[in-house]
């Protein structure tokens, strides 16, 4: 366990309610992994990780832990998110052919541009839909895990801050009720600021927040865990670095720094 935290031993039934993330150095963080069937949000600011952290989760999930996975991407094509996470060595297209993981392109048609995947949200923008792709995408796969990359963008389509609310309260509940323990990212522009919108952390179960905050001219990796209800969590920065292999966060390091 970590040290400062004030956590307890956790019980048999409370393990098999969590879902291991197997990025290094963060379950022991959060009690031992995030609360199943709940859904989380990842924000950070450009060039934090957001996306690494979060296929990364899902890849996992996939290969060390048997539960396939379902990426919606809504920000950037399928195939640049094979091509970046390949310097990793997560073969994405290997899974795909393999029937664990499926990857919606929600992004193409949205920019006005052919897309040659299997699956596309090819419907003008809508929750709605969106939803239903999931619902049909998760019953096929057998799907535990999702990934939403990113929220930012449905936001910007939505614009009222009180209807993005709802929308993403609508979608993180279906992602909870068809049984998807699901990472939703979000972009800040603010490093005071866990959101872009405000409403963001009010929708979601917990909020991971990931600094690239630049001090004494050094950029510096820090995660905090920002809120994860139900759960006892680090309430302190912690040191991250991209390694090779992906994400490896240092939780007996500590950084004492204010943004």
């Amino acid at each position: 366990m970590f040290e400062g935290s004030g956590s307890e031993e956790i019980s048999m039934e409370d393990e098999m309610n969590r879902v291991k993330t197997g990025i290094p150095g963060f379950d022991e963080l959060c009690g031992g992994g995030l609360i199943r069937d709940r859904s989380y949000l990842v924000s950070g600011t450009s060039g934090a990780g957001k996306t690494n952290f979060s296929v990364q989760y899902i890849y996992n999930g996939i290969t060390k832990y048997g539960e396939n996975g379902i990426i919606v991407a809504t920000e950037e094509r399928p195939e640049q998110i094979r091509e970046n996470v390949m310097k990793f060595g997560w073969d994405l297209q290997a899974l795909e052919d393999e029937g664990k993981l499926v990857i919606i392109d929600a992004c193409s048609t949205k920019i006005g541009i052919p897309s040659q995947e299997k699956y596309v949200d090819v419907r003008p923008f809508d929750t709605r839909s969106m939803m239903d792709q999931i619902i049909s995408t998760q019953e096929e796969i057998n799907a535990k895990r999702a990934l939403i990359d990113s929220t930012t963008s449905i936001s910007f389509y939505l614009h009222d801050p009180a209807k993005i609310r709802v929308e993403l309260l609508k979608l993180s509940t279906t992602l909870e009720v068809i049984g998807l323990t699901s990472l939703m990212t979000c972009e800040i522009v603010d490093e005071n600021s866990p959101a872009r919108f405000g409403v963001e952390t009010f929708v979601t179960d917990g909020t991971v927040v990931l600094h690239n905050a630049m001090h004494d001219n050094v950029r510096t990796r820090t995660m905090e865990i920002f809120k994860m209800r139900g759960s006892n969590h680090s309430k302190k920065l912690h040191p991250y670095d991209i390694t090779p292999e992906g994400f490896v966060i240092h939780p007996h390091e500590e950084v004492y720094t204010s943004f």
